[in-house]
């Protein structure tokens, strides 16, 4: 896969301004994209070229397209209208991200009153097989290199914490949520290059889950959804006064 020499969504003789080659696929897409809108290379109400379009314009996979995408939404930037394509709406970052049927402030105020109870009781009642689940999405995430799949990891995770838990209600809301768990995490990776961080902070709290300490698991989970309202408060704050 070659993105070195792509150029910009939408502006087909121009060569793209950022060094595509040394991130992500995704990732050098959305920044691509994004750099257009924030300098009005791609003003608002501009459509953008066709996913199959940009897919062979920049030499990836329409997943990957679609990945950077749903992160331009995510951050306010555009909206993909059925049947007619994806188009800007604003040149600067929204108050808010749209992560599916939730937005992040939505998460951000819920997620502590769920998954930090979940994560104590899941220390006190955690079985055997709980213990092997969470310590092979753990591995699995410390070796994923597709951002994708490691995006598929990070929400089974916190599912399996809430399922380990061995409460129903618990389970069930972050069952619910997860969808838009997945868009936060991929959103929060391309934009703040959060990855590494949270295996960091999983490592912690499934720690203190083998070590069955409820105290120590919820002060690790705690610990993990700050480090996750300040990377958010950080895009969203960097990006409001953004060109």
């Amino acid at each position: 896969m070659n993105l070195s020499d792509s150029r910009t969504a939408g502006q087909q003789g121009r060569p793209s301004a950022f060094p595509l080659a040394r991130l992500s696929a995704a990732e050098a897409v959305f920044n691509a994209i994004r750099g257009d809108i924030h300098s009005g290379a791609l003003a608002v109400g501009a459509k953008l070229s066709s996913e199959a379009a940009l897919a062979s314009q920049y030499g990836v996979s329409r997943s990957v397209i679609r990945e950077a995408l749903r992160s331009c939404t995510a951050l306010g930037l555009t909206v993909t209208k059925t049947g007619r394509g994806t188009f800007v709406v604003a040149d600067h970052v929204a108050n808010d991200l749209v992560l599916g049927q939730f937005s992040a402030r939505d998460l951000t105020e819920a997620r502590p009153h769920i998954e930090v109870p979940a994560a104590g009781l899941a220390a006190e009642r955690r079985t055997t097989e709980d213990l092997e689940i969470l310590r092979g999405m753990m591995a699995s995430m410390a070796a994923e290199t597709d951002p994708e799949a490691w995006v598929t990891l990070d929400s089974s995770f916190h599912a399996a914490i809430a399922r380990a838990s061995g409460n129903k209600v618990f389970e069930s809301v972050v069952a619910d949520i997860r969808d838009a768990l997945a868009h936060q995490s991929e959103t929060l990776n391309m934009v703040a290059d959060r990855q590494h961080a949270s295996d960091v902070e999983h490592r912690l709290i499934l720690d203190a889950i083998e070590a069955g300490s409820a105290s120590d698991a919820s002060a690790a989970m705690a610990g993990h959804l700050r480090a996750v309202g300040e990377a958010l408060d950080s895009i969203l704050g960097t990006n409001e006064t953004a060109p």
